[in-house]
């Protein structure tokens, strides 16, 4: 399958912002996306607007849920937009709390109708970042977690698929190195990964809390990972890329910061805050994501979903203006990924985004 374009649904403008979905599909199908990761924070917010449920911290009724993605699925078919995946199935893995690790497999047996009526197989697992008193050190148990899923989702017609994810701020699982391990060890042909050129780089070469903005032998780290990359990925167990940048900031994010929270990693508050799309260089784009991408498409040969997951405080912005520049910002660096990789583009016959390969 050819390279295809899609981007996080959150990613074109968080929905406590006042961005409604149909501006933000509206926006993605002007510009040519031709799928979402659908965050499900903003399958709440259709919920909550589509019935007389006033929000609360348990989140709308299972019902109002089925009835949103239902609307969901219509609203993006009607624009040519396929759902790549419902996302993300947070803070499950490891969990020490054991009564809560059952909460969260009855919260995931819901999960599966939803991807259903969102016509998706894949469900997204980012690694943990709860703090370390609550996780397990104990590598053997997040891979039994990861095992039961998997197998309750092999139990799924269709089956249901997941792409785990190492976070640079996940508390056990942080590099991609680490989530290889965990998805060689689960074993299932249903259990993947996502690998992701802001969590790989931010992890191993960027350091937003120190002034420099790098960590101790950033570069010489980047090559040593691309390496181990290309030496030990099997490519069938990637699900989907993602593909974005991030800004060096002009002062480390340590206390006195604007971006600084206390009950945050600073890479979590630096990637809520300051990812870029790729190439964007003029808004302060410094990681090797150029590098690493190369590697996905070229040294590994991925041919499949490539997502732009960009989270920054412009999405915050209540402009009705915001869902399109990001759109389009976003379109625009897709053009100088495939020129930067040297894809071939076969021409589509719709308005959609033209597929590509890669000219290895």
């Amino acid at each position: 399958m050819p390279c295809r374009l899609a981007i996080t649904s959150m990613s074109l403008g968080r929905c406590y912002a006042g961005h409604s979905f149909v501006a933000k599909m509206d926006a993605a199908h002007k510009y040519g996306y031709q799928g979402i990761e659908l965050f499900h924070e903003d399958l709440a917010d259709v919920a909550y607007s589509l019935s007389s449920e006033k929000p609360s911290p348990e989140g709308p009724s299972q019902k109002a849920q089925v009835a949103a993605a239902r609307h969901i699925r219509r609203l993006c078919q009607v624009r040519g937009i396929e759902i790549l995946c419902l996302q993300p199935f947070s803070q499950y893995d490891g969990l020490l709390d054991r009564d809560e690790h059952e909460r969260r497999l009855d919260q995931l047996r819901f999960w599966f109708r939803l991807a259903r009526e969102l016509g998706t197989d894949i469900i997204q697992i980012p690694a943990s970042f709860l703090p370390a008193s609550k996780v397990t050190e104990d590598l053997d148990l997040i891979v039994s977690d990861l095992r039961k899923v998997a197998d309750m989702g092999l139990s799924q017609y269709p089956p249901i698929r997941y792409a785990y994810e190492s976070l640079c701020w996940s508390t056990r699982v942080d590099t991609w190195e680490r989530c290889w391990e965990v998805v060689q060890r689960v074993d299932r042909p249903n259990f993947g990964m996502c690998l992701d050129t802001f969590n790989i780089a931010g992890r191993i070469y960027a350091d937003p809390a120190v002034s420099s903005g790098l960590t101790p032998n950033a570069e010489d780290a980047v090559r040593k990972s691309i390496s181990r990359m290309i030496a030990h990925i099997d490519i069938k167990k990637v699900f989907y890329v993602q593909v974005v940048d991030a800004e060096r900031l002009s002062e480390p994010l340590v206390p006195g910061h604007p971006f600084y929270n206390v009950d945050q990693p600073a890479r979590m508050s630096w990637s809520r805050n300051c990812r870029l799309f790729y190439g964007e260089h003029e808004r302060g784009a410094y990681l090797p994501v150029r590098e690493i991408a190369r590697a996905f498409f070229h040294d590994l040969g991925f041919d499949g979903w490539v997502s732009l997951e960009l989270f920054h405080r412009r999405m915050a912005d209540e402009g009705p203006e915001v869902p399109e520049e990001l759109a389009r910002r976003g379109a625009e660096s897709w053009v100088k990924l495939q020129r930067d990789m040297k894809l071939n583009v076969d021409k589509p016959r719709s308005t959609r985004m033209s597929r590509v390969y890669a000219s290895l």
